[in-house]
């Protein structure tokens, strides 16, 4: 139920579609509450989430977000005008390339918002400029994301379940309740003693420009997704007509391996600076509160942190970014009323905690590999 309160904006709408699926209900004397979950602790949830619905904390600001695809757009053309007027040079690419980046990244958070339907109150126009953010402004099918980032929602870091750690075992051994296993079970597909060594070469670097460039124009062809590919074609259209002529092809070429180098490094720190030192196992059938809790952790809050990272410092409450620190307090104040670690870094001690967790992991891996 809680999963689907949240990614949910208009229920009366979904509940039509699901009626068809209703196979029946419990009768009064059946116990409808799992003896795995926490029922006082989801009750006290569920009483926090009508609260901040009550102090209006749901409600978008179209203005917020508005003001910030603006600073994203000014970005990309101040990123053409660097090399239209001062040329091709090498620090006038260099600039250009960073801004660019900047708007990779920044466009990439901006999605996020949309595509978690937390900007309008209508749900058609969400996605709408959602399939302009992303398709437009970076070359990305909205499909995709919807497809991938719901299911790392619904079960966050459980394996088999949140296609995030889909990373274990190929390329790296994740937790330490699977590092174990695959150690117990005598498998190495990669030297997983040396993978926090590695994740700086296969990770932040190669992630974007490696796999998600080619992978996601995959993605639409095998899904059919054919409005997504044409959002996608305007980016690298409008990207060739204005850059060619200022250029040439093989500088533009490596604009744009630069400027995707540099989004991918962004991405890849800040995406996993909340999940990869956090718990990872096999799904335990806990409740949505308390699987979200052990398997996330935010970052201070500060100017620089908020806009860094798309307001994904505060990735336990998540939605909407613009009442997050509002909200915040409520949900330390439930965790400690039962317990729960609200697990709150440094933005650099939280970069640090990926490759020690790696190192971790690797470790345990190892031993019981070994013995």
């Amino acid at each position: 139920q809680d999963p689907f309160i949240a990614f949910h904006l208009d229920k009366t709408l979904v509940r039509k579609y699901m009626s068809p699926l209703l196979i029946g209900e419990l009768a009064p004397d059946q116990p409808s509450f799992e003896p795995s979950k926490n029922k006082k602790l989801v009750e006290d949830f569920r009483e926090l989430r009508a609260t901040v619905e009550k102090m209006g904390l749901f409600n978008p600001s179209c203005t917020f977000f508005m003001l910030y695809l603006c600073h994203i757009l000014v970005l990309d053309v101040a990123a053409w005008l660097t090399i239209w007027y001062f040329g091709a040079s090498t620090l006038p690419f260099l600039f250009s390339a960073v801004l660019l980046g900047t708007v990779q990244a920044q466009a990439g958070w901006l999605q996020h918002d949309f595509g978690h339907l937390s900007v309008f109150s209508k749900s058609r126009w969400n996605h709408l400029v959602h399939k302009f953010v992303i398709g437009h402004l970076k070359g990305a099918p909205a499909s995709w994301w919807n497809h991938l980032h719901f299911q790392h929602h619904a079960k966050p870091n459980c394996f088999r379940k949140d296609p995030d750690v889909n990373m274990h075992p190929l390329f790296f051994a994740l937790g330490k309740t699977l590092s174990v296993e695959l150690g117990v079970q005598k498998k190495k597909f990669m030297p997983y003693n040396h993978q926090h060594k590695y994740f700086f070469i296969i990770g932040p670097p190669a992630l974007v420009p490696l796999y998600f460039q080619w992978y996601v124009f995959y993605f639409v062809v095998q899904r059919k997704q054919w409005v997504d590919l044409a959002w996608m074609l305007t980016f690298y259209i409008r990207f060739f007509l204005t850059y060619l002529p200022l250029l040439g092809l093989k500088v533009m070429g490596l604009c744009a391996c630069t400027h995707r180098f540099i989004e991918s490094n962004w991405f890849v720190w800040i995406t996993q600076m909340n999940h990869i030192p956090m718990h990872i196992d096999y799904d335990q059938n806990v409740d949505w509160f308390s699987t979200q809790l052990q398997a996330t952790c935010n970052v201070h809050q500060s100017f620089f942190n908020d806009w860094f990272s798309g307001h994904l410092n505060f990735q336990i409450e998540h939605q909407p970014r613009h009442n997050y620190w509002k909200v915040a307090p409520l949900v330390k104040s439930l965790c400690a009323k039962h317990g729960i670690e609200y697990q709150c870094k440094s933005l650099l001690t939280a970069f640090a905690d990926i490759v020690y967790s790696l190192k971790d992991s690797g470790q345990l891996w190892l031993d019981a590999y070994l013995h």
